[in-house]
């Protein structure tokens, strides 16, 4: 089936001649020679023919592979690019402009893809600039590995490793080389170079139905930049695959497209071809240098990932490899003003992986792993009671909280505290330092970001990290419950700061401001610590069962209507104030039982 595409555009026969004036209005550097709509032309704004004492280097084509080439155009790659219409060559009169308008007594080169019409075009063009006078060479660039050896005349396709022709002939020209001697490099880099595209959908021109010819599940190896049929067709393969097929084409001996052999050194260019994400081309760009250089055997000096020869909207990607020596390296990394091309892909390459850096706090000092202590402390002891307790009840309630969860929210709360619960669990038996109870925070806060997932475990981990910083800060083993209650209160702050919620949010926050009001009040009141410890839990519960009658205004409980709300509590604020109050009531148990 076909149907009209989608695009942001005018009249699609004005296409080319809008993009150019976006283009030029977008880069000061650029200019375009008044002749719409027959001349489109875009060039160098600081270059004149009659005075300019350097080789021009002109390429140009069929629109629609945007950047090519208009975006290459500046000091250091191409003076200037003549636009034909969408996958149509420009008219030779366009091409003489362009000519005329840049080409001083050094000469100019035209690099050309190898298409059928480029070359007549540009070759008319070119006999036409030397009987006016100028000096004028043309290169060729047919890079395509994706098809046997053609047996007529018509050749490889000039693809996206034309873009690296262009940026080696710019740099030449830009030292001042002769005409002669700039050609000859774009000669040798395009004999360097092979290409080959894989494409996921066609594209679709301006103003034209979408075709889909290849269908669901379906990719296309070689398929042309101008949506020509490619190689084959074949069902979707992973990336991976992909990749190593078409590296092998490539390098292949049998077609001995390149001269490229082990110990060579290349460059690497993954070219997007219109619609696929920088996700896509830098995964794949990820899997291309690992397989060239394991088991290719070849040293990846750079490599060049982004959109560089599109095909309109196409989804997939092309992959150039081009062998390299200094020289060309060189080249590629001179400095340009080319609007388009990557000004961070040069010089050498540092490892693509460096080590994590630990916490300053671990950095120098953790050689030895965490273990649990051969024999706690009383304060020690009461810790682990209160840990084990807490647990528990989270353990135990997970069922309920998915209960409850699945009406006011996406129904894995008890999932996911079950999840930090049973990891807390089991690394408090294995390293947890019991007998400090700072560092036992700080591990429950790291228990909980190894597994829980969400909102919730980010909560949580800020939680136990602010709690550990406020108890840090005391620098004291034996840890006081004033000093307990300031790192409630540390932690609940910290919670609201980077969570946005307050009281009456409907979050874990109208259980632990509850039982954070009370510990305080009954501490500076002299009572027992054990005895304010369970009021404070008591609180908790309360507040938690108080989210019923609560508006949400912080998470997916916010989308739900507040006849569904008024039936459950709040399931984050049960859970912590079921932890918390096992803890309060376990404390207490083991106090009275010694």
């Amino acid at each position: 089936m076909a149907f009209q595409s989608k695009k942001l555009i005018n009249d699609p026969n004005d296409v080319v001649t809008e993009f150019i004036e976006g283009l030029v209005e977008t880069y000061p550097g650029l200019q375009h020679l008044d002749g719409f709509p027959e001349v489109k032309v875009v060039l160098r704004a600081d270059v004149s023919g009659a005075t300019y004492n350097k080789v021009a280097v002109i390429s140009g084509g069929g629109s629609g592979h945007e950047p090519a080439h208009a975006g290459f155009v500046g000091e250091g790659m191409l003076t200037a690019a003549i636009c034909g219409d969408v996958f149509a060559s420009p008219p030779v009169d366009s091409i003489l402009a362009g000519i005329r308008a840049v080409t001083g007594p050094m000469g100019c080169l035209l690099i050309v893809k190898n298409y059928t019409g480029d070359r007549l075009n540009f070759g008319l063009a070119a006999e036409q600039a030397k009987s006016e006078g100028y000096k004028v060479e043309m290169v060729i660039v047919g890079d395509d590995c994706a098809l046997p050896p053609p047996r007529g005349i018509a050749g490889r396709r000039g693809l996206a490793g034309t873009i690296f022709v262009h940026k080696v002939a710019g740099a030449a020209a830009a030292c001042g080389l002769s005409l002669s001697a700039v050609a000859a490099e774009a000669k040798h880099a395009s004999e360097m170079i092979g290409t080959m595209g894989v494409a996921l959908s066609v594209c679709t021109l301006p103003g034209q139905v979408t075709s889909d010819r290849l269908g669901p599940g379906k990719m296309e190896l070689g398929l042309g930049i101008h949506g020509e049929p490619g190689a084959a067709v074949a069902e979707l393969q992973p990336v991976d695959v992909v990749v190593s097929h078409v590296l092998n084409q490539i390098l292949s001996q049998e077609t001995d497209y390149v001269p490229i052999t082990r110990g060579s050194r290349v460059v690497l260019m993954v070219n997007g071809l219109g619609a696929t994400p920088v996700m896509d081309l830098m995964i794949a760009a990820g899997k291309a240098v690992p397989r060239l250089q394991l088991e290719h055997g070849l040293a990846v000096d750079r490599v060049y990932t982004g959109s560089f020869m599109t095909s309109l909207d196409m989804a997939g990607f092309s992959i150039s490899v081009m062998k390299a020596n200094d020289e060309i390296l060189l080249r590629l990394d001179a400095p340009t003003k080319a609007p388009c091309w990557p000004v961070g892909a040069d010089g050498n390459r540092p490892p693509a992986k460096i080590p994590v850096p630990l916490p300053p706090s671990l950095s120098g000092k953790r050689d030895e792993t965490l273990s649990c202590p051969e024999k706690l402390s009383s304060q020690g002891y009461i810790l682990e009671v209160a840990i084990e307790a807490a647990t528990m009840a989270v353990i135990n309630l997970r069922d309920r909280l998915n209960e409850w969860d699945s009406k006011v929210g996406d129904g894995d709360c008890g999932s996911t505290m079950f999840r930090g619960a049973t990891a807390i669990l089991e690394d408090m038996k294995k390293y947890y330092p019991l007998n400090d109870p700072a560092e036992t925070v700080n591990e429950i806060g790291s228990s909980i970001r190894r597994v829980m997932g969400g909102t919730s475990g980010i909560i949580y981990d800020i939680f136990f990290k602010a709690a550990y910083a406020q108890l840090k800060a005391n620098s004291i083993l034996v840890i006081a419950p004033l000093h307990w209650a300031g790192a409630l209160e540390a932690a609940i702050a910290a919670v609201s700061k980077y969570g946005g919620a307050s009281a009456g949010y409907r979050t874990l926050l109208d259980a632990l401001i509850p039982a954070s009001s009370v510990l305080k009040e009954r501490l500076a009141a002299g009572d027992n610590p054990l005895d304010a410890f369970v009021l404070s839990a008591e609180a908790a519960m309360a507040g938690a069962e108080s989210t019923k009658h609560m508006q949400a205004q912080a998470g997916r409980s916010t989308y739900v209507s507040a006849d569904i709300l008024a039936s459950v509590p709040d399931p984050g604020a049960m859970a912590t104030a079921s932890w918390y109050s096992a803890a309060a009531l376990a404390v207490k148990r083991k106090y009275q039982a010694s």
